[in-house]
């Protein structure tokens, strides 16, 4: 006993009546039953694609596989008695989710087409294929490339891409072919060696005796290529031995080619530019930028500079064992290189301030040892940090809390 398979004559049954043959619990979930049809359109998972997702009757189908023969419809249901009136039924409706199910369509389909385009074009075969969700991948080889060819261009796939998209707009037929025995399906000019001798279901796009692709797949395909509307490679990158292509096709790529219009759009409206001239604007930015970080480093070093100097004027005026010292406009690792010049030196503990990052670094010859004194103390007001005994520094929620810090260390060295 097998399901009959409606998808393999008509892809584009929507809806259809059908005979339940058992209902089964499933394993592993009470909810959730396993349901057996005479006749489905569900397609299962197989082919490197997705399972088909509806409804029988009004039970959400969330799964569907196929073992010897047999399909399977998981489905989830809580009330006992909807599976028990199910049961009693002598015939029940079922429909799938036509807009996931077109989806895989467009991109299966896509998919050929584009490993058809590496074939013809270089001799790469498809050693893999993943269709996720946000792009497709191919695993594409060329150890029996065309004229040697053995690496692949970003030109080159640009060739293929647009090849692909030839035949969408061409809009070649795509037919497909069943066959019992391997010999027949053999005559073909498959683009890949077959992996089974029976149960072998051909797609041919275009000519069958010149075609655009022609491979053994068990998948579900739109009738012409023209549906699928839009192939689009978006990077290449070496993958062991092989290229793997990122892409994707039909709606997907549409939407894709949306949002990064959308993007560009609205980077050339704060560039103020078109969007050809969008990368001349944004490298001139970048060379603006980089001579505004080239003065804010000199500024910068004179600002350190000046704060060393009044630093050294503090320690040379004042006997006190704790000097707190506020650097307004520097940041705590503008602190860190200041503190180079005290650590392991000065016999005072310095502690720089810098209220943009509400953090403290501490420097002094190793007695009192900085990173004790953080790893004691800073934890109290929320603070984290570290350091070694001549240089530690210690951030904290807010302001508040590194001054409460400060405070606590001198009271404690003042002891």
């Amino acid at each position: 006993m097998k399901t009959l398979k409606l998808y393999q004559t008509d892809v584009y049954i929507k809806e259809w009546d059908a005979n339940i043959l058992e209902i089964k619990n499933s394993a592993d979930n009470t909810n959730t039953f396993r349901i057996i049809l005479d006749r489905t359109a569900f397609f299962p998972e197989g082919g490197g694609q997705s399972c088909d997702t509806g409804y029988i009757e009004d039970l959400k189908v969330t799964d569907v596989q196929e073992e010897n023969g047999l399909i399977f419809h998981t489905v989830i249901c809580t009330d006992a008695e909807n599976i028990s009136q199910l049961k009693q039924k002598s015939g029940v409706k079922c429909r799938i989710d036509w807009g996931r199910r077109f989806d895989n369509m467009q991109r299966h389909l896509g998919e050929h087409i584009l490993s058809g385009a590496f074939y013809s074009l270089y001799g790469g075969v498809n050693r893999g294929f993943h269709m996720g969700k946000d792009y497709m991948t191919a695993d594409i080889s060329f150890e029996s490339g065309k004229d040697g060819i053995r690496e692949l261009t970003g030109e080159m796939a640009a060739q293929a891409e647009l090849r692909a998209n030839e035949t969408i707009w061409k809009d070649s037929p795509v037919k497909v072919s069943f066959f019992d025995r391997r010999e027949d399906a053999e005559s073909l000019p498959l683009r890949k060696a077959l992996a089974f001798d029976e149960d072998i279901s051909i797609v041919t796009v275009g000519d069958p005796k010149a075609p655009d692709d022609c491979v053994a797949c068990c998948g579900t395909h739109p009738s012409t290529a023209g549906q699928v509307g839009l192939i689009k490679i978006y990077k290449i990158e070496k993958y062991k031995n092989l290229f793997r292509i990122y892409f994707d096709a039909g709606r997907r790529a549409m939407s894709d080619y949306i949002f990064k219009h959308d993007m560009l759009t609205g980077l050339s409206n704060c560039f103020s530019s078109s969007i050809e001239d969008l990368p001349s604007k944004i490298e001139s930015r970048e060379e603006n930028i980089k001579k505004l970080k080239d003065k804010l480093y000199t500024l910068k070093k004179s600002i350190i500079k000046n704060e060393c100097s009044a630093i050294d004027n503090i320690i040379d005026n004042t006997a006190d064992p704790v000097i707190l010292y506020t650097a307004q406009d520097l940041t705590i690792d503008d602190l860190a290189d200041i503190s180079k010049k005290y650590a392991g030196k000065c016999e005072k503990l310095i502690m720089l301030y810098s209220p943009e990052s509400s953090a403290y670094m501490l420097a002094s010859s190793g007695q009192p040892d900085c990173g004790h004194l953080v790893k004691e103390y800073a934890s109290f007001y929320g603070g984290k940090g570290g350091g070694k005994p001549a240089s530690a520094r210690a951030v904290f929620p807010s302001n508040t809390d590194a001054e409460l810090f400060a405070d606590l260390i001198k009271k404690h060295l003042k002891k």
